[in-house]
């Protein structure tokens, strides 16, 4: 039901696209009560069938390349079951240190297929920003590119760390290690569409950063 809702109102978007004023007339948001776009909309819809041969990302920087929809579906599998295996579970918070790179949006669909709750974060991050974003948020895993693991040294406690990129640093899981996991995922019971997703600090360019939460 949820996905049929989701793909009414998508295809009301797209057949009103160019009229903007019907578009905002005709258009509700679907209330739905579980719905979990990775698994049921990505995975199922996307990246199954003829269609999950089509490109689904093409990456600019350094050596172009192409990643399919079956690529990133299967790729997010594998990466979900590998921070599963370390301990990684529904409701866990993680802090994302990753610039435009394809692990950037595999980690996004892993975590939206574990339950997990993203702390997008640019990697230019000050060490003092990091740690108020970890503490503020919760935090309980960290992905980072290699370049910017070391402004998490020093810090304590049961924070699990991953590192994108060679050499892997001490102390850290190697993120290739983890893509070597099967393949096949199987969800540890449904996501709520209400469920947090994404915690975003804003600029606080006159304050503190504020925290703003989006549901899946």
């Amino acid at each position: 039901m949820s996905k049929e809702a989701f793909r009414a109102a998508r295809d009301l978007l797209l057949a009103a696209r160019g009229d903007y004023a019907l578009a905002e007339a005709a258009f509700v948001w679907p209330r739905l009560e579980h719905f979990n776009w990775a698994l049921d909309w990505f995975d199922s819809e996307l990246a199954s069938g003829a269609h999950g041969a089509h490109p689904a990302l093409r990456i600019l920087a350094g050596d172009a390349e192409t990643y399919t929809f079956r690529d990133l579906s299967q790729a997010s599998s594998r990466l979900a079951n590998g921070l599963r295996r370390l301990g990684a579970k529904r409701g866990d918070r993680l802090l994302l240190l990753l610039g435009n790179v394809v692990e950037l949006w595999i980690t996004l669909l892993a975590a939206m297929k574990l339950g997990l709750v993203v702390i997008p974060s640019p990697p230019q991050l000050s060490r003092r920003d990091i740690d108020e974003r970890l503490a503020r948020a919760g935090a309980s895993l960290v992905i980072a590119e290699t370049s910017e693991t070391t402004k998490l040294d020093g810090r304590e406690g049961a924070l699990k760390r991953i590192a994108v990129g060679a050499p892997t640093p001490p102390g850290w899981s190697d993120f290739a290690d983890l893509m070597r996991a099967e393949e096949r995922f199987t969800p540890d019971g449904a996501t709520r569409a209400s469920d947090p997703f994404l915690l975003y600090f804003t600029s606080g360019s006159t304050a503190r950063p504020k925290l703003v939460v989006h549901t899946h």
